[in-house]
């Protein structure tokens, strides 16, 4: 946990070096949309917000149905196992020795 702590606290102090690194302000040009004066740092760091979200947004959806189709299959189980230790066992006798003429223990 500890190391976990330690490797966010680089990543957040990496992002602000970056951050005061890039603070020049940039124009920024999308189709027809125009704006400037955004810092360099905050168009990247949005960048990468985005890139998450978008790559994001598809990993969830399929956790979500993996995580029903898991569900649903748990309940089948259950089912089949209720079913299975509702119904009378099927007798486990061994087959007899033809030799034997019926007789048990030979």
């Amino acid at each position: 946990m500890t190391f976990g702590y330690l490797v966010v606290a680089l990543v957040a102090a990496a992002v602000a070096v970056f951050a005061l690194q890039n603070g020049e302000p940039a124009p920024v040009r999308f189709l027809a949309w125009t704006a400037g004066g955004f810092p360099l740092a905050g168009l990247i760091l949005m960048s990468l917000a985005c890139g998450l979200v978008i790559a994001g947004v598809p990993l969830l959806i399929q956790r979500w149905r993996l995580r029903a189709r898991v569900r649903a299959l748990e309940r089948r189980v259950a089912e089949l196992e209720a079913a299975r230790s509702s119904a009378p066992a099927p007798g486990r006798e061994l087959p007899r020795d033809p030799r034997s003429h019926g007789s048990p223990g030979g």
